[in-house]
């Protein structure tokens, strides 16, 4: 899968009427002006995080509270230290959970040396943003710090406790990446040169400790696939898997993002990640960006990324796709485990999952690859291996091309887009993608633009056009 990361799919692109400020808006307001944080910034901080759902006071897997995830034994702490509140408040309290995780930001941003002037500037904050997700590595801090900018740039309007609704408008901002610069960008597994056993995920190994090497399926037959809610985040959940040693040792095998469907492998098939108990040695385990409390992080594209993934190894594998062999973390005997929840739509997934015993269909659409706002204004078929697609974004002026594969889904094949606006050099995302290449985007309003791809044998060259 090409790509960076898109933003989730509760964000909406019309510019958001006037809304009454409530108690939480009312809360990062405050915030942000105690503590000289970019409100917008601290917003997608917290949207990325918890979707603004403090879940009661109670903890996701890594131990991390509130809208803004203070996690215990490291930031929780820290926040209680810095605001003079105590850990109860900031576990249950929103409006003091917020206010602590705004002097936790700040005081990254204070340590890494942000003046007056740089606080003002979102983009100067990529680093203390990197920081705050306490990522275990370079690579996933940057997946971590992209999706809050990702955010921050497409816009926000999402619903909140009490019939609030918080919103961030759209806005171009670029990241001051400094030295994450230079991690892998594992929101595009082309750039990354390690294999994987399902094609169009990225690879991000856990830790050692975090699962046995084996050598299945000669030693244990791998006839079963479980589904988890990781209760967490995409970027927490892969550094989770990548934390270690400690005493209750946990993987899976993948990690599907809410967004955008994006897949992350973090322990080879072959061998056991620590995730189902009594079925490690059987299955194959993939955890479900989110939280089994909150239905809306099971978006339709994760639905059916997740069921291409798990079509893909039940064929490999020969796995009958049914609700015997294809089960949640909650049917495991002896689990003590609830997810995926009760939220979780089992109708509609193994409906993606079957296909109606038809050719396997793209999860992806040209909108869901450029993110929400993005509209197609143009497209070209590219034989029948694919369609090309120009969209634009009217709320930032931007233009994206993505291109779709209609053959060969779920498998790597040679596909390309590009993007090139008029008096610019041309931007291409080109290589072997299972589902899709692109996005490519770029500023181009009042602008012509040349735009095109290829799929297969088949390729679309654009004239300048679009000029307005």
């Amino acid at each position: 899968m090409a790509g960076a990361i898109i933003p989730l799919s509760l964000i909406v692109a019309q510019p958001a009427t006037a809304i009454a400020a409530g108690p939480m808006e009312d809360a990062f307001a405050s915030a942000a002006t105690t503590y000289e944080v970019p409100r917008d910034l601290l917003v997608s901080l917290a949207y990325a995080e918890t979707h603004l759902d403090g879940h009661g006071g109670e903890p996701s897997s890594s131990g991390g509270y509130g809208v803004m995830h203070l996690v215990a034994s490291g930031s929780l702490e820290q926040a209680a230290k810095l605001t003079g509140k105590s850990a109860a408040a900031l576990k249950k309290d929103d409006a003091a959970n917020i206010q602590g995780g705004a002097a936790v930001l700040r005081a990254h941003a204070d340590k890494l040396g942000l003046t007056a002037a740089a606080r003002k500037e979102p983009g100067k904050w990529y680093q203390a943003v990197a920081k705050y997700g306490g990522a275990s590595s370079p690579d996933v801090a940057r997946l971590y710090a992209d999706t809050v900018y990702e955010l921050l740039d497409e816009g926000i309007q999402a619903p909140a406790p009490g019939g609030e609704t918080v919103t961030v408008k759209p806005r171009a901002v670029e990241p001051d990446r400094g030295p994450y610069a230079k991690a892998k960008d594992l929101g595009n597994p082309s750039t990354l040169a390690a294999s994987t056993d399902y094609p169009s995920a990225a690879w991000a190994p856990a830790h050692s400790s975090n699962y046995a090497v084996s050598n299945r399926p000669t030693s244990d037959a791998i006839d079963r696939i479980v589904i988890h809610v990781a209760q967490g985040t995409y970027a927490g959940t892969i550094s989770w898997f990548q934390t270690g040693p400690r005493p209750n040792p946990t993987s899976a095998h993948y990690v599907v993002r809410s967004s955008d469907g994006a897949v992350t492998q973090t322990v080879r098939e072959k061998d056991r990640a620590f995730h189902a108990g009594s079925y490690n040695r059987r299955s194959v385990g993939i955890e479900h960006e989110g939280y089994v409390d909150n239905a809306s992080w099971f978006t339709d594209t994760m639905y059916r990324s997740s069921a291409a993934l798990t079509r893909n190894i039940a064929s490999r594998y020969g796995i009958p796709l049914d609700r015997t062999h294809i089960v949640g973390h909650n049917q495991v005997p002896g689990a003590t485990h609830t997810d995926p929840g009760g939220h979780w739509n089992w109708t509609k997934y193994m409906q993606f999952v079957t296909g109606g015993g038809g050719t396997p269909t793209n999860p992806h659409t040209p909108e869901t690859v450029c993110g929400d706002g993005y509209k197609v204004i143009d497209s070209a078929p590219l034989g029948t291996a694919g369609t090309v697609s120009l969209l634009y974004n009217s709320a930032n002026g931007n233009n994206c091309v993505a291109t779709i594969k209609k053959t060969s889904i779920g498998t790597a094949s040679a596909v390309s887009a590009y993007l090139e606006v008029e008096g610019k050099p041309r931007a291409t995302d080109a290589g072997n993608f299972a589902y899709y290449a692109g996005p490519v985007r770029a500023a181009a309003a009042d602008k012509c633009v040349r735009w095109g791809g290829k799929a297969g044998t088949a390729v679309y060259d654009s004239p300048l056009e679009h000029c307005s």
